[in-house]
């Protein structure tokens, strides 16, 4: 019996071994598994960014291109003038005239220089009018043109005129320059984050109204461009009936007026193409700016937490814990602070959830590492303390519902399984299996060895891991360091931007920027302006 129960033990010992080992490769399995997946939708999106920089480079070679033999051409019609000249012929517009003629010249050239002005009077005019819009509309956005219902009356503004003065179909204008210039001088104070979130609105916006209207000229399933009228005159007129031919405005932005409810796209020339990436640029610079000025504002909150655990055991006595949770209240009051800016001027609700994911992450970061590397974080007191600002932060998360917060609170997991280690009872007794794959899955062996040689029980004087499991978790740290991964028990922050303008277009459903929305005073009354109002745009 004494052999049978040696036997039974010994394979008892074998079957835990192998449990160990198969949980390791599960673990090893999922975690490949993730990578896979994420792997694959990245290489999904680089395909889809792929095909948008073929499409767009094909454009900018066709402008260079095209730019190349016009300037070629010049040149030599101005040296063919100039031999003409030399040997006393002079070329006109449709006759050669020589020396003998010089009466008729004189005449000819008049007519011809006579004709040339009446030709161009309406072109001027037609740029002077269109230069007095754009200086109208840079006016009227560079004020605050607040909201209709969710939608951001600057940018419906912006991609309502561009479209109907056909600005994305031109070879040059000023008009783009003039817009980014004019986002630029508003963000300039950066601690303004109502500013910010205002323009982060605008500007995510009209780049997701870009996105879904711009088609690079040349590219697959660009429509065919249809023939300019013939006269001036004729671009008058389609220049007053308020949307530009071949575009449908309540297809584009979604609105159930257009016949079909497909997006028919625009052909944008490089100065679009140009100002789609000088906006994408914008929109991501603004979105950092806001995430890091919230970072700004709960960093020296979350150093008080930390600071708060080299107080005496005594002074968390009689009330002192509800006094250092205060700390942890005002984190939950600068997040509810920022996101109700964010939820005021509109912002989508993806990059909420973007940036609170983030600013979690920040918080696990942070945390965490003030754990591993102060001795009197890693005590039973501060797990308890750090437990309760936790549930702090989690019962925001749900006031702020899914729609804004996200996942944002599953960011908080190696801080959170590093507290459970800390506050659980017995931890002696517990197996290197159950540490690892039960309490801190999530957790390094060098972090789990850190943390566990690193607590102490200020309340209760309970002991650490038992040895043994410090001597397995110290075989594994051994056979770590031989191979070629990072051995840094510490996390690092993740600062890049976590989302891509097909992310954005993806999270927005269909947008109607058509119906009930008021332009602004500076141009309700203008008629050059007329296309924006809702009556004109049913008609048309």
């Amino acid at each position: 019996m004494q052999s049978e129960k040696e036997k039974a033990e010994e394979l008892k010992k074998k079957f835990e071994e192998a449990h160990r080992i198969n949980d390791e490769k599960q673990k090893k399995l999922d975690e490949a598994d993730g990578k896979l997946r994420m792997l694959q939708e990245t290489v999904q999106r680089l395909e889809e960014k792929i095909s948008n920089v073929e499409s767009e480079n094909k454009v900018l070679r066709q402008q260079a291109v095209s730019m190349a033999p016009t300037k070629f051409l010049s040149g030599r019609s101005k040296s063919i003038m100039h031999r003409g000249s030399d040997d006393g012929t002079i070329l006109g517009n449709s006759s050669i005239l020589t020396p003998d003629t010089n009466g008729a010249a004189v005449v000819s050239r008049q007519l011809t220089r006579e004709r040339s002005e009446l030709d161009d009077r309406p072109q001027r005019s037609l740029n002077e009018k269109q230069q007095e819009n754009q200086d109208l509309l840079i006016r009227c956005i560079a004020q605050h043109c607040s909201f209709s219902g969710n939608r951001p009356v600057a940018a419906c503004i912006i991609f309502k005129c561009l479209l109907n003065w056909r600005s994305f179909e031109v070879e040059r204008t000023s008009v783009f320059d003039r817009i980014i210039q004019t986002i630029g001088h508003a963000i300039e104070t950066q601690d303004n984050n109502d500013v910010l979130a205002y323009w982060l609105s605008n500007s995510s916006t009209l780049l997701l109204l870009l996105q879904r209207t711009l088609k690079p000229s040349g590219a697959p399933g660009a429509p065919q461009r249809r023939r300019s009228s013939a006269s001036i005159f004729g671009r008058v007129i389609q220049s007053f009936r308020g949307i530009p031919q071949g575009v449908d405005l309540s297809s584009v932005t979604g609105s159930s007026g257009g016949r079909s409810g497909s997006i028919r796209q625009v052909e944008a020339k490089y100065p679009a193409l140009l100002f789609k990436q000088q906006l994408t640029a914008y929109v991501e610079k603004i979105y950092c700016m806001i995430r890091d000025n919230l970072k700004k504002e709960i960093s020296p909150l979350l150093d008080s937490c930390t600071q708060a655990t080299r107080k005496s055991r005594a002074s968390l006595m009689k009330g002192g814990q509800q006094e250092l949770i205060g700390h942890w209240q005002d984190i939950a009051r600068s997040l509810s602070n920022f996101l109700n800016t964010l939820k005021a001027n509109n912002v989508p609700p993806f990059l909420v959830r973007k940036v609170f994911v983030q600013i979690f992450t920040f918080i696990n970061v942070q945390l965490f590492n003030s754990l591993l590397l102060r001795r009197e974080c890693c005590s039973f007191s501060n797990g308890e303390y750090v437990k309760a600002g936790l549930a702090k932060l989690e019962q925001w998360c749900i006031g702020a519902t899914d729609e804004y917060a996200g996942r944002a609170y599953d960011e908080l997991k190696h801080i959170k399984q590093a507290i459970g280690f800390l506050v659980i009872h017995q931890k002696s007794k517990k197996t290197f299996a159950e540490i690892t794959h039960k309490l801190c899955p999530t957790l390094s062996i060098q972090q789990l060895y850190r943390i566990s040689t690193m607590y102490w029980d200020d309340k209760y004087g309970t002991h650490s891991v038992a040895p043994d499991v410090l001597a397995n978790m110290r075989v594994l740290m051994t056979e770590d360091s031989n191979s070629a991964g990072n051995n840094s028990f510490l996390l690092d922050d993740d600062s890049s931007v976590p989302f891509s303008v097909d992310d954005i277009s993806k999270s927005v459903g269909k947008m109607d920027i058509s119906n009930n929305l008021e332009p602004p005073p500076l141009i309700r009354e203008n008629s050059n302006f007329a296309f924006l109002l809702p009556s004109n745009l049913d008609r048309s």
